[in-house]
């Protein structure tokens, strides 16, 4: 039996997926978590003090370890490093069992470089944890490079959560100038730029009938539903859709024009992979994890919270069709040659195995 014992968030889709196409895979799936959730293909998910709270990941340890102990895994594998990392890197069972981290954006590029103690303390607790795994993941450059500061020895690889290609793909868009945003009602993704630049688009081009499709959810609704009333913007040009199911998110991107992701901070992330499956050309902010994959026009990379120039990519996009269907076919290939979930996660298998083959990992 191969046992991999994963430490993250249970609710989480992106653990749902990371799991599920590795326990495909003939591994057995174990998942520990503070967040208790039905995890597609794990044998067994297994609360340990439920909660959010801070202290709650200290406290958790002993019940943490026991568990480790009882199930005996051959990997541990603790995705996001200043949580379920701490809890991977406490477990020692052995040489043979080697601690896999993966660094999911904030907990790297966010967190550790919070001013005064709370920053210096999670830094500590960042590179105490890097330094106790044999492999570390993350999927971007730019993550990658931060990690290595902390003088790890651990092998670092970019994996990608990656999309499903074969079902996010090109369809028949829809007469009007569509626009979607994937990305969650939160300050970090900008939701309020993207409203006001979608306003000074609706002005200079009402011609366009534009409408702007908000998927994701969040913390800000009310607050971004007043803004769209205070930008005097029609309700049915609107649409907060919210979280929804793979099925209605294919849906909207398939009748859209462009896929818009303009964060303050971020990894590689899924809903870009997924908008450029797709075919659709994609607007985001001037990110280095950005800009591994918005390399054909640059006019198409926007400061994160600068309505004008996104209002004015978004213009270019609606004047000039044969640009947008030329980066839209670029994304699609791009995204199939490179970020197909089916690809990545048969390498994450073949790096699990890679690592029982290896030397013992870093002393305990």
């Amino acid at each position: 039996m191969k046992r991999i014992l994963f430490f993250a968030d249970a609710s989480n889709l992106h653990t749902q997926r990371w799991v599920r196409e590795i326990a495909d895979r003939g591994f057995d799936c174990v998942v520990l978590t503070r967040r208790p959730a039905e995890v597609p293909g794990a044998s067994d998910v297994i609360a340990v003090r439920p909660g959010g709270d801070g202290a709650g990941w200290f406290l958790a340890l002993p019940e943490v370890q026991r568990l480790a102990r009882r199930l005996s895994p051959q990997w541990l594998h603790g995705h996001y490093v200043t949580s379920y990392g701490l809890w991977a890197a406490a477990c020692s069972l052995g040489a043979q069992v080697p601690r896999v981290l993966t660094a999911w954006g904030s907990d790297i590029l966010v967190t550790p470089r919070a001013p005064g103690l709370r920053g210096g303390a999670m830094a500590a607790l960042v590179g105490w944890s890097l330094k106790r795994a044999r492999l570390i993941t993350a999927d971007s450059q730019d993550m990658l490079a931060e990690i290595r500061r902390y003088g790890v020895t651990a092998r670092c690889e970019e994996v990608l959560w990656g999309a499903d290609t074969d079902r996010f793909r090109p369809g028949k868009p829809a007469a009007d100038f569509e626009i979607t945003s994937l990305r969650s009602w939160e300050a970090n993704y900008n939701i309020d730029t993207v409203l006001r630049a979608f306003a000074r688009l609706r002005a200079v081009r009402p011609q366009a009938n534009a409408t702007l499709h908000l998927l994701g959810g969040g913390p800000d609704e009310a607050a971004l539903k007043a803004l769209a009333a205070e930008l005097a913007l029609p309700a049915e040009s609107v649409r907060f859709l919210g979280r929804v199911g793979d099925a209605a998110m294919i849906a909207t991107l398939q009748r859209s024009r462009v896929s818009l992701s303009v964060p303050s901070s971020d990894a590689t992330s899924v809903s870009l992979l997924e908008s450029m499956a797709c075919g659709l050309p994609v607007v985001a902010s001037d990110l280095p994890a950005n800009r591994q994959w918005i390399a054909g026009d640059t006019d198409l990379i926007v400061p994160a919270r600068d309505p004008s120039a996104l209002a004015a990519a978004l213009l270019r996009l609606h004047d000039e069709p044969d640009l947008a269907r030329g980066e839209g076919q670029r994304n699609r290939e791009l995204a199939v040659q490179r970020a197909s979930r089916r690809v990545q996660m048969d390498r994450m298998a073949a790096l699990y195995d890679s690592l029982r083959l290896r030397a013992p990992a870093p002393a305990a």
